[in-house]
């Protein structure tokens, strides 16, 4: 049976299931929907866990047995199987299909991975098991939600923000939910009961990590090739992910070149960045960017931005980091080929 994941706590207080399947390529929901799951099953005395990885080397005979035995040091036992595709394959499903033919009543299977490819949920294996699993489908927040969730998420707390405090987390972080819960999670410890409001966040940003990364994308807009060098240094020593660092750029490009645009068709500069929601304490920041890049060396960066994504990913040969370094210098002024 198929559900959204806002039906899950309702779920689990109904009945446990043999098998359940979360599937979603948002990080934080699918690790709460999992984790919610792991907790009935702790209380219900499922106190042994095993862990299986999904890859070509997984031996699911072995599996099978494990599922079916019974444990010597536990009553029950949650076994966790771990996709990394949205593509389970035939023998993955031949396999699942086996064991809900006879489940073992003090076993349950608990399934994580991405969403699932749709022609996958189409097959005949997939319809199979379908009826006697709980698949529990989690989307994203949508985007023109997502300061809403904030809300929620920040009155769960006991914390009300204000409106624009809510749009600034929500601009920040972009979609970015683990992002977002590590923000209200740093506001709830510096708020002392106050209403939030845009002041605070900025406190909160400002108390992160001495190298962070939004402060990186500052100073690339305000075009300090000096401090942005110093800075990468910075978070690399930090071991800060390569990914973040290429999303918090990227993320300002794409408005630097939006902005661009607008200008080039006419449009006044305080209009284009009120229409794309830049904050009035970045707007300087972004005129100098647009006032020292044109569009083809935004193009440029855009398709530098790709082949350091495909680096990080392993599909290319470069090192991420030296790209990093490139790109950033080059939004920042340090031009690395002709206007």
């Amino acid at each position: 049976m198929k559900i959204h994941g806002k039906q899950l706590a309702q779920q689990l207080k109904a009945k446990l299931h043999p098998v359940y399947w979360v599937a979603g390529d948002e990080t934080l929901l699918t690790q709460e929907a999992a984790d919610s799951i792991r907790a009935v099953c702790r209380a219900g005395g499922f106190s042994e866990r095993e862990i299986w990885h999904v890859d070509t080397s997984i031996d699911w005979d072995e599996l099978l047995l494990s599922a079916n035995s019974l444990s010597l040091f536990a009553d029950r036992k949650l076994i966790e199987l771990r996709f990394n595709t949205a593509k389970p394959g035939d023998k993955a499903m031949k396999a699942l299909a086996l064991y809900l033919e006879n489940p073992n009543p003090d076993c349950v299977l608990l399934i994580c991975g991405p969403k699932l490819d749709n022609a996958a949920t189409r097959t005949k294996g997939f319809k199979r098991l379908e009826p006697h699993m709980l698949w529990v489908q989690v989307w994203p927040v949508d985007a023109s939600k997502l300061a809403d969730w904030i809300a929620g998420r920040l009155g769960d707390k006991g914390l009300r923000a204000d409106r624009e405090a809510l749009q600034m987390l929500a601009e920040r972080v972009e979609g970015n939910l683990l992002a977002a819960q590590q923000e209200i999670d740093k506001l709830a410890l510096l708020s002392e009961g106050e209403v939030i409001d845009a002041a605070c966040v900025v406190r909160s940003v400002a108390d992160s990590a001495r190298y962070n990364v939004f402060g990186l994308t500052e100073q690339i807009l305000k075009g300090d090739a000096r401090a942005v060098h110093r800075m990468l240094l910075g978070l690399r020593a930090e071991g800060t992910e390569a990914t973040v660092v290429l999303w918090a750029i990227t993320r300002e490009l794409r408005r630097l070149l939006t902005l661009r645009q607008a200008i080039d068709k006419g449009q006044r500069v305080d209009a284009a960045m009120d229409k794309l929601r830049i904050w009035k304490n970045q707007q300087g920041m972004f005129r100098q960017a647009s006032e020292r890049l044109v569009q083809k060396q935004l193009y440029r960066a855009l398709i530098m931005a790709r082949g350091i994504d495909l680096a990080i990913k392993g599909q290319a040969s470069a090192k991420p980091w030296d790209g990093l370094t490139s790109l950033s210098l080059l939004l920042a002024g340090r031009a690395l080929f002709s206007r």
